[in-house]
């Protein structure tokens, strides 16, 4: 079986794994982005960790990268990017990673990766018309019809995260004001909570804790975020109407204690049903990224055995 290589580059970290055709994961590694150093830093970050991979399984065949920002499948670059990774614009993926380490190389939205991943081995597998919310540094977004990734002619197909949710609302980094990012990201969360009295959290997980123990402005700050999450969600279903929408990224990691809040909201318009969390959290993306390797090679007869079984996914995230 063909093994390849999965990265995906996020605002805060980078994480990467090398998987066979079955889903089956041979070594993984993680590290910081050091995004706010520029793209040099990341580059040398994102260089670092294949280069870990490649040492500990020699036998990898292709390269996909997820990366945050819009990408042009076609060609690898990213065409455009916020300053969640300051200098990322107009950096051509697929060439830096073909020259720096002599592979075949692929690159997508990470988003859009993250879909691939659960609709390949997670949550979606089995589905056909999916959607994908990430919730971490910024909001990602990415759509699926009959199986097939609905990324638009500008490659900005499921950027639901600048869909605008508060017409004349809060800056946003695009330019725009009211996009869904500065409402339901990560960093929307800790925005809520500064914006508190009495407000000390400062980390995400803190605000969970807290929430979990009862305290009264946690509950609060989490209400407000799942309010607005829940309308995010009410409006994709009314645009796309999938048969599932997968809540990915960072915030889904203490789902138990939100995940009440957002099913009762959910269930007085009936969608409480059509809303899971993915099974790989923050590395769906790479294995969605490891798809679109396994594809390069299927299209270039590389190293693919036809109608492999499928082994069990083993991950120990």
């Amino acid at each position: 079986m063909p093994q390849v290589i999965g990265v995906d580059v996020g605002g805060t970290g980078i994480k990467g794994l090398v998987v066979n055709e079955a889903g089956v994961v041979r070594v993984e590694a993680t590290c910081a982005t050091e995004a706010r150093l520029g793209r040099k830093a990341i580059l040398g970050q994102l260089c670092e960790l294949v280069s870990e991979l490649l040492s500990r399984c020699e036998e990898v065949k292709a390269l996909g990268i997820a990366s945050a920002g819009r990408v042009n499948v076609e060609t690898g670059e990213v065409i455009h990017a916020t300053n969640n990774l300051p200098g990322w614009q107009g950096m051509p993926l697929t060439q830096w990673a073909t020259a720096e380490f002599g592979l075949p190389s692929t690159a997508d939205n990470d988003a859009n990766a993250a879909l691939l991943g659960e609709a390949w081995l997670g949550t979606g597998r089995g589905k056909q018309n999916l959607v994908m919310l990430t919730l971490g540094t910024g909001v990602g977004g990415a759509n699926m019809a009959f199986g097939r990734m609905l990324r638009g002619v500008d490659w900005r197909g499921g950027d639901w995260g600048h869909s605008v949710l508060v017409p004349d609302g809060r800056p946003c980094n695009c330019g725009k004001r009211g996009c869904v990012e500065q409402y339901i990201s990560g960093s929307a969360l800790m925005r809520l909570a500064r914006e508190q009295k009495g407000n000390t959290y400062t980390h995400g997980r803190e605000i969970m804790t807290a929430a979990r123990q009862g305290e009264a402005i946690a509950l609060y700050i989490l209400e407000r975020y799942i309010s607005d999450l829940a309308s995010v969600i009410a409006n994709i279903s009314a645009s796309i109407d999938p048969e599932l929408i997968i809540l990915g990224g960072g915030v889904t990691h203490d789902q138990a204690i939100w995940w009440p809040m957002l099913t009762a909201k959910l269930s007085s318009v009936g969608l409480a049903d059509r809303v899971a969390v993915a099974e790989f959290g923050n590395w769906a993306g790479c294995f969605g990224a490891a798809q679109l390797a396994l594809e390069h090679l299927r299209k270039d007869g590389v190293g693919w055995s036809e109608g492999s079984d499928r082994e069990e996914t083993k991950h120990g995230d």
